[in-house]
């Protein structure tokens, strides 16, 4: 098979200190840490969508990065995507990858004929997945570029896009069985609004629950077996997505009885843009039990929309490990790159580099969240803090002993409480994680 990125050696473990920009320095496949190998642990995936198909574009002017491959014929091209993917991924050791169904097969002026090439590329890499052992983690459909969802998919103003939409998310389904997914994203590009003046919003959320229940039902009665999952995003392209965080899904979810069907895949960059940190969305997944996949990248804080940048902070990557650890690891999830290179960075051998950035960014982090944790200190302090609810009026409340009249008698014999409230210790903390992650 022609190779695409015949200039690009297969990438290998070298060590912390290798000056080689196209060797990983922390990440490690199969070094041993917490019991598994840092491969089975970090479950990394590629993105069809920004690795094979983005070609750098952004509101100011075109792609930058040559995706063409010399091919003028878009099943010829696609074709020749594909191989490229499954070389890329197996020159960076990636097992997994996760697209869109028109990330795969260009579409054609008719659902029918959208559906036929779809097939044809099902095939071509059902057959590439065999020889080479990747799997896909998971499919989702793309129902935001085309003009048709303008004002939505399963939130659209008018039943023929609702029904066009459902019939898109049903193809998507049948390939990612056919493909053997483990996940499947419902991810609402659109589904939003610009303004309240023309937004029936009650109708539009009971209208997105309708079409959640269909499709997540009719992937069960083809024999889906993987996991189901939304990823909340605030804005953009809309002004106010309905999915706008983790809390909201999670309220979403449980208001229409879908909360056990459906988990989560949380974005780092689209946690900073709900004005939260990664950490609080991965947490409150994992508390509420819809901790499952992760796309992994981070923003530019200085910027106001979505960069998806390969992830550099370690410190991210690091609060991010200790989270899915904390969580039991991946089941059917994992790390997603849904990154991209700068516009800048527009060479072949940039995409390398970028995934290299981001495998060792985590590999980092995994590596320093197993040092949290054997250290012990941050969750004795944690344990510590609320000691009070272990005895006492604190069992009581625990415990639902306590009524409103005892907590009155309790807090009346005691007068000021402050001679109880600690310090919350967050300085020391953080100079606890800091000696933790370079003292040696």
């Amino acid at each position: 098979m022609r190779e695409t990125f015949n200039n690009i050696p297969k990438i290998k473990y070298e060590g912390p200190k290798s000056k080689n920009p196209l060797a990983f320095r922390f990440y490690n496949p199969g070094e041993a840490i917490g019991g598994k190998t840092m491969r089975e642990q970090l479950k990394f995936a590629m993105s069809y969508w920004h690795t094979i198909c983005g070609e750098g574009a952004d509101m100011f002017g075109p792609g930058t990065a040559d995706k063409s491959f010399n091919e003028k014929s878009p099943m010829y091209l696609y074709k020749h995507k594909a191989r490229a993917a499954f070389e890329l991924m197996d020159k960076l050791s990636i097992d997994w990858f996760c697209f869109h169904d028109r990330d795969i097969a260009p579409e054609s002026l008719t659902l029918a004929g959208s559906n036929a090439r779809l097939d044809e590329m099902t095939d071509i890499i059902g057959d590439l997945m065999r020889e080479s052992g990747k799997k896909l983690l998971w499919g989702t459909a793309n129902l935001f570029s085309n003009p048709r969802f303008m004002h939505g998919a399963g939130t659209a103003a008018n039943a023929e896009v609702f029904a066009f939409a459902a019939a898109q998310v049903k193809k998507a389904l049948e390939i990612t069985v056919r493909l053997g997914g483990t996940g499947y994203v419902f991810w609402g590009g659109r589904e939003g609004y610009e303004t309240l003046l023309n937004t029936d919003m009650g109708f539009e959320i009971d209208n997105m629950a309708r079409f959640l229940k269909l499709m997540t039902a009719y992937g069960r009665k083809i024999g889906f077996k993987g996991d189901y999952y939304i990823e909340p995003k605030p804005k953009e392209p809309t002004a106010h997505q309905y999915d706008f965080d983790a809390a909201s899904v999670l309220a979403f979810l449980r208001k229409y009885g879908l909360e056990k069907e459906i988990k989560l895949n949380i974005e780092a960059n689209h946690a900073t843009l709900a004005g939260h940190t990664f950490q609080h969305e991965l947490r409150t997944a994992r508390e509420n039990g819809a901790f499952g996949s992760i796309d992994a990248n981070q923003g530019n804080l200085l910027l106001g929309w979505d960069t998806d940048q390969f992830p550099s902070n370690v410190y991210e990557t690091a609060f991010c490990m200790y989270e899915v650890i904390k969580a039991g690891g991946f089941t059917n999830g994992g790390l997603n790159f849904d990154a991209k290179n700068r516009r800048g960075s527009y060479k072949h051998e940039d995409i390398f580099k970028g995934y290299i950035l981001g495998m060792d960014s985590f590999a980092l982090g995994l590596r320093l969240a197993y040092k949290i944790i054997e250290d012990g200190r941050l969750d004795a302090f944690v344990e510590n803090r609320y000691k009070s609810f272990k005895t006492g009026i604190g069992a009581d409340i625990i415990s639902g002993r306590a009524t409103v009249e005892d907590l009155e008698k309790f807090a009346l014999d005691k007068g000021d409480v402050m001679e109880f409230v600690e310090s919350g210790g967050q300085e020391e903390l953080e100079g606890i994680v800091n000696q933790i992650f370079f003292a040696g």
